[in-house]
């Protein structure tokens, strides 16, 4: 089998992967020279904690399990079971915290309340002020700017894989047949199109203008050397406003009596934060989901999450190193893992993962090799 996959990050990586993998051979084509988009722009989180129970959790962990077993055949992800600490500083978020811990599937997220003690023996660059920390054991993490690069030379290895980046595909021709704008037609017996939040051109044309995925603009940044390991990702209780797996009674207490800074309010903000293998740390996020979307970033949400950052570290933050935006497809439904959808005979549209992009892809990508007998 011949399969051709139309996107460079890392939902379309995958999709090569598995077919590679399976013994068949592959085209991938990018219209960059190298992904750039949401797959290098994110924390590099493999993150479980925070999924909706059923199907978005199941796809998670299954994620999880290919990530370490791919980061085992390919260093350069920079594959880490690191794990996950929420530092919790009031009564209520310790609330929401234990709420979590009685959900069924508390034990397959790995989930654990910890002392404010047990927390800091685990990640001792936390030497702030909190009183009690949820760990979360399946969370990990992997290198975003470098982990396409290195699973691209991995599929190169194998003999059965191109590439060919700088080429927008303009046209599907035929069954299975698309044609790019340097005007070369590939053939194979599939097509993926997994354009990440390239949602107009053809794509449009291929699954018309009402397309149930919407765009998602983000701002983040990363630090200089923090000069010492912080050995697990780290959030905050703003994310348990955002993430499915903490919707409570208890959650309703605390937004109801203790709002959100306005800040984080105004730009649907939470703390995420991952080290980097160069011993920088990556920290976000904001959430933008008017159109249109703003052309310039905001100095706000930075020092928000400077402060925030600085209260569980109890130091400065080292410099500020980089500052971006980026945009990412999401489902408007945003219980949906992904929006998988066939728009031509032998062309599958694969987008809308959100935020899941990173930790969901590799088992996304099985589904769909799955499902199309590959």
């Amino acid at each position: 089998m011949r399969v051709i996959v139309v996107g460079a990050g890392v939902v379309g990586t995958m999709h090569a992967w598995h077919a590679v993998s399976r013994g068949h051979e592959v085209v991938q084509i990018e219209r960059e020279s190298e992904a750039r988009g949401a797959s290098l722009r994110n924390f590099g989180q493999i993150w479980v904690s925070g999924r909706a129970g059923g199907e978005e959790l199941e796809t998670a962990l299954r994620a999880r399990e290919l990530w370490e077993g791919i980061g085992q055949r390919v260093p350069g992800l920079g594959f880490r079971a690191c794990g996950s600490l929420t530092p919790l500083r009031t009564a209520r978020e310790v609330a929401v915290a234990e709420a979590a811990l009685a959900r069924p599937d508390a034990a397959a997220r790995g989930y654990k309340l910890l002392t404010a003690q047990e927390a800091r023996a685990l990640n001792p660059a936390l030497r702030g002020t909190f009183t009690a920390a949820l760990w979360c054991e399946r969370d990990a993490a992997v290198e975003p700017r470098t982990a396409q690069l290195a699973l691209k030379a991995e599929l190169l290895a194998s003999g059965r894989y191109t590439y060919l980046g700088g080429r927008e595909v303009r046209e599907v021709v035929g069954a299975a047949s698309v044609r790019d704008d340097h005007g070369a037609v590939h053939t194979g017996d599939a097509v993926i199109l997994a354009t990440g939040a390239w949602l107009g051109g053809l794509v449009r044309e291929l699954a018309g203008p009402e397309l149930p995925v919407r765009r998602v603009r983000l701002q983040m940044m990363q630090t200089d050397p923090l000069g010492e390991p912080l050995t697990t990702s780290v959030a905050d209780a703003d994310s348990f406003r955002y993430y499915p797996a903490y919707r409570s009674e208890a959650l309703d207490a605390l937004n109801a009596h203790q709002p959100q800074d306005p800040v984080a309010a105004e730009h649907r903000m939470q703390l995420l934060m991952v080290q980097r293998n160069d011993g920088g740390l990556t920290i976000g996020d904001t959430h933008e989901y008017e159109h249109p979307f703003a052309f310039d970033t905001v100095e706000e949400p930075y020092e928000h999450l400077t402060r925030v950052v600085e209260a569980f570290l109890g130091r400065p933050l080292p410099r500020i190193r980089h500052r971006w935006a980026g945009v990412y497809a999401q489902c408007a439904d945003t219980s949906r893992v992904v929006h998988r959808q066939q728009v031509r005979d032998g062309v599958w549209l694969i987008t809308g993962p959100g935020g899941r992009g990173m930790t969901c892809s590799p088992a996304i990508a099985e589904t769909t090799a799955d499902r199309l007998g590959w």
